[in-house]
């Protein structure tokens, strides 16, 4: 039922927003926000997505803007020093998406990511900034989830002025359309509310030439690294078929073609971004018993790691065919901070800076719950929920 309830709450959302308005007005916006700003022809260039005999593999889950939790997992990992340069070598790290959003720090959090992308490849390591569903939704408009503090991240010295034009634009529009605002000083008021200053930074950093925006596009929304495939939400039924390309490709046409969206797999409930059944849905799930083997066949691994799903802990699901790594580690979800290791091809959960063993294959997860609660604070939720056998 839970799952249910969810597919009808991300279905009504969608719903709402108007695709064609996105896309209509994508030009305008460009020309109104900077001036000189095209948008950029044709696709990115596909990533690769696929590495093998890789020695070290980082996995963090959802950062959501909280930029100072996520250099505390940095460090732990050893992966930056004290000035935040990449000191991880030829480690591979992975963010399984949503590193923007619900936290108030979305734009120092890519622009760290921006920086140690370069810096990891000359390095011999790699940075994989996979493609999340808040990704996806700041970039084609759906901005529920930014707060007022992140959007004072994106202002600049002439954020006033920008949003003043960005009013008069709209205004104008309401005009020339015939339906003025009966009350224009209460228009504006609320206008102000609802943009507040560094929102139309924000809205120019996400468009295809904008700085965030076409970095963005860039990104792959799954990888296979060694004897795992990452990916934000999961694979379901309805996309076990599709190869990471397509996969990657049809993801990066979409974000690059907003008419696309409204059926597309960006925006579907059972797509790469959204999925939570591998999260989700009892380990006795007949549907589980069928998909999982298809999955890990189809990209030849034997793990799925995913986030999207908040978890009291890393944890290995389906005897550790999946890995969920989301723990909730921003501020405003309180969870601990963890994240997955994988070395010479063996799995870690790192918690609170203390290395467990994760089982997998049949390994004893209740013991694995219980040594992570050991490290929690008393009142945690992992705690309590060992504490009372329902882990």
């Amino acid at each position: 039922m839970l799952i249910l309830r969810i597919c009808a709450l991300f279905r009504a959302r969608i719903e709402m927003l108007d695709w064609s308005a996105m896309t209509r007005h994508a030009a305008h916006w460009t020309l109104l926000l900077a001036p000189g700003l095209a948008f950029s022809q044709g696709l990115p260039n596909t990533s690769q997505d696929t590495f093998q005999d890789v020695h070290r593999i980082v996995a963090i889950g959802d950062v959501h803007g909280d930029h100072q939790r996520f250099l505390e997992l940095l460090r732990t990992a050893n992966l930056v020093d004290a000035k935040n340069a990449w000191t991880g070598g030829d480690t591979h790290l992975v963010l399984t998406g949503d590193f923007v959003d619900r936290g108030d720090h979305s734009a120092q959090v890519l622009d760290l990511l921006m920086e140690l992308e370069p810096q990891a490849r000359k390095a011999g390591g790699r940075l994989h900034a996979l493609i999340g569903n808040h990704e996806a939704m700041d970039l084609y408009g759906d901005l529920r989830y930014v707060t007022k503090d992140d959007f004072a991240g994106f202002q600049a010295p002439n954020s006033k002025e920008l949003r003043d034009r960005r009013m008069r634009s709209d205004l104008d529009d309401l005009k020339r359309q015939g339906t003025p605002p009966a009350d224009e000083n209460a228009w504006r008021k609320k206008f102000e509310d609802e943009h507040p200053l560094g929102w139309v930074e924000q809205r120019q950093a996400f468009q295809p030439g904008g700085k965030y925006g076409k970095w963005l596009r860039q990104r792959n929304t799954i990888v296979k690294i060694n004897d795992a495939i990452f990916v934000h939400g999961g694979i379901s039924q309805k996309y076990s078929a599709l190869s990471r390309s397509e996969i990657n490709n049809k993801v990066r046409e979409e974000l690059s073609d907003f008419t696309k969206l409204a059926k597309g797999m960006v925006t579907d409930e059972e797509g790469p971004l959204w999925y939570r059944g591998l999260a989700q849905l009892p380990e006795d799930d007949k549907g589980m018993a069928e998909l999982l083997p298809r999955v890990l066949a189809m990209h030849q691994v034997w793990h799925i790691v995913i986030g999207h799903t908040p978890q009291l802990a890393v944890m290995p699901r389906f005897g550790g065919k999946v890995i969920a790594i989301d723990v909730g580690l921003s501020k405003p979800f309180d969870g601990p901070p963890a994240f997955l290791l994988i070395e010479d091809g063996k799995y870690f959960a790192i918690h609170r800076s203390r290395r467990l063993e994760l089982p997998l294959e049949g390994g004893n997860v209740p013991q694995y719950l219980r040594s992570a609660a050991a490290l929690e604070p008393d009142n945690s939720r992992l705690r309590r929920s060992v504490q009372k056998g329902r882990p």
